[in-house]
């Protein structure tokens, strides 16, 4: 059921998915006329019907217009996002509902004209069908005004620098919540002593992007097994890669069960890695720091996003169940996720006063909401970026980096 639900989720996010519901739904709304001609009274009424071979017509061809420029204003929000924020960003921009909608609104409303002019040639309508089809087509139009007004308020912030960072964030958090409240994904903890059995490989290379935890259970509670799961989602994995470990007696069609648990894609997702999101942020305020582009107050920015993710992510309380009694996890632990994320701007922003100072009160207000027991990552990471940025800054910006440190506020 969950490869089903893991299928159904990456085909609803696919731009030709709602192009085609739609277009389908045109097909219908342009030859429903000719169906329900012969269910209403013979009026002879003329509401401009005549004139809807002609409206048809410019409606088609203005479609085919807005069609090709947003697609042009798609594609190079695509290609900016990758140039100047991460490539990571790009999945997430074409995923949008919105411009999503808007595409498939236009090539809905092309289809229905087309459909309505070929009808019309054809004879299919007679005067009470055209008076439907007049009617079906004002709806149409106001549909398309109103989806064109909202599609040129959104293009105002599409794919800019602070829309690719709120998608990123927003990624981020719904992930780290999840891995807050599951860090072993309903499983048992995982104890690395005990983590022995029988190897299962994937058949190609490439980044585990989702696991079926309850496809697992089921068949270690079947066989009598426990099996130790060796590869958690964003993990690149190759032949030589163990995928789990399956203590217990394993044959062929368990290997091939457990195997088939594990989806392997190409590219990595966010679904249910949540170092990815801190790596794209991370990822756009390194960029924002390179010498080409000099940007600190979008690094600056990204810190904003950084804390506001590990802010959610502490506060989430964790779910001690565990419906996978037969499967182990080791979670991805808080320090990586915290390494992640500020590594790269401590390495690339050593040299900027300003994100120095920056980085060490996010780290110090992290630390301090975090605790004693779990702080210690973000009291490391500010030690590491007072370190680099030492042997970089000069001797005034580094007192000044040493006054914010020490002065950072604490909750």
């Amino acid at each position: 059921m969950t490869n089903v639900r893991v299928f159904l989720t990456q085909m609803t996010r696919a731009v030709w998915f709602r192009a085609s519901l739609f277009s389908l739904a045109a097909v219908l709304l342009a030859l429903a006329a000719g169906f329900l001609e012969p269910l209403l009274p013979d009026l002879a009424v003329n509401l401009g019907q005549g004139s809807v071979d002609e409206i048809l017509q410019i409606v088609a061809s203005s479609m085919l217009a807005v069609t090709t420029f947003s697609l042009t204003a798609m594609v190079t929000a695509y290609g900016s996002a990758s140039r100047v924020a991460t490539p990571r960003a790009t999945q997430l921009l074409v995923a949008d509902p919105t411009s999503q909608n808007v595409l498939s609104t236009f090539i809905g409303a092309f289809v229905f004209s087309m459909v309505g002019i070929i009808a019309i040639s054809t004879g299919y309508y007679g005067d009470q069908g055209q008076a439907i089809l007049f009617a079906g087509t004002l709806v149409v139009i106001v549909i398309v005004v109103v989806v064109l007004l909202r599609w040129i308020s959104h293009l105002g912030s599409f794919g800019r620098m602070s829309d690719i960072i709120d998608r990123v964030e927003s990624a981020a958090q719904r992930t780290t919540s999840q891995y807050a409240n599951r860090p072993s994904l309903g499983a048992r903890r995982q104890d690395p002593r005990t983590v022995t059995g029988a190897s299962v490989r994937p058949e190609r290379a490439g980044y585990v992007t989702h696991i079926d935890l309850g496809r697992l259970e089921a068949v270690a509670e079947a066989r009598e097994l426990t099996i130790h799961v060796r590869a958690l989602p964003g993990t690149v994995v190759d032949a030589a890669s163990p995928l789990a470990l399956v203590a217990g007696t394993v044959d062929e069609e368990v290997r091939s069960k457990v195997a088939n648990a594990f989806h392997i894609e190409s590219h990595r997702s966010y679904d249910q890695d949540p170092r990815l999101g801190m790596i794209a942020l991370s990822e756009i305020a390194s960029r924002a720091l390179s010498p080409s582009t000099n940007d600190p107050g979008t690094a600056i920015d990204v810190l904003a996003a950084l804390s506001r993710v590990f802010e959610n992510m502490l506060q989430t309380e964790a779910d001690d169940d565990t419906p996978y009694g037969h499967v182990t996890v080791e979670p991805v632990t808080l320090g990586d996720l915290v390494e992640d994320a500020f590594r790269p701007i401590a390495r690339d922003g050593a040299g900027v006063v300003e994100v120095g100072i920056r980085l060490q009160k996010t780290l110090a207000s992290l630390a301090d909401l975090a605790g004693p027991a779990r702080g210690r990552p973000f009291t490391d990471a500010a030690t590491d970026a007072r370190a680099r940025a030492k042997r970089v800054l000069s001797r005034s910006d580094a007192v000044a980096l040493r006054r914010a440190a020490s002065a950072a506020p604490r909750r």
